[in-house]
């Protein structure tokens, strides 16, 4: 089986019957992941089996600590055996070094699993944070807007990626600059 063959398959059983919005989100993500391909070449795949997995700590089967990128990462490397950098893109997903320090994690996080190369972490981000929950397109300024309003901006989450934003917002201009190379010839493949 297959990289993305394999993460998808576990993702789906992980997340399509307790968290169908999950499931759907995490297909959409893929999907970006998916366009991305010119930009990341022999990356592509692991970006999209990363981006599949990336929320499965929401699901109530292996969810340890309430905070999704670590209980996801410590499941695909614990249980699975999974790639090395998958695991390594799914614990530090979307800024996930700065929720960490919300909620008192971030050593852990630091500590268990090393950071990717950053435009891999940029391109996870981007696909994360310019999909909907429900997995359809969205810009980054309306899904900040939306988890800011779905968590509520004094609560944790709301808090993290208030704080993230800057940040959310560079690394979504990095990626389009990427594409936009791309795009006119000026990237080199």
């Amino acid at each position: 089986m297959g990289l993305n063959e394999w993460a998808y398959s576990l993702s789906e059983s992980l997340l399509s019957d307790p968290l169908p919005r999950r499931w759907a989100h995490s297909l959409g993500v893929a999907k970006r992941a998916r366009s991305l391909g010119p930009i990341l070449s022999d990356d592509a795949e692991l970006l999209e089996a990363a981006a599949v997995l990336h929320d499965i700590g929401y699901s109530p089967s292996i969810a340890a600590t309430g905070f999704h990128p670590l209980d996801g990462a410590r499941f695909l490397r614990d249980q699975e055996g999974a790639d090395e950098r998958v695991v390594n893109l799914v614990a530090h997903h979307s800024c996930a070094l700065l929720e960490a320090e919300e909620r008192g994690l971030r050593q852990e996080l630091e500590r268990e699993f090393e950071l990717e190369r950053p435009e891999l972490v940029d391109a996870l981000l981007f696909c994360d944070m310019t999909t909907t929950p429900d997995g359809t397109h969205t810009t980054p300024a309306e899904r900040l807007g939306e988890i800011v309003q779905r968590y509520g901006p004094d609560t944790i989450v709301g808090r993290f990626i208030q704080r993230a934003a800057p940040e959310i917002y560079a690394a979504a201009e990095r990626v389009e600059n990427r594409l936009a190379k791309v795009h006119t010839g000026d990237h080199p493949i």
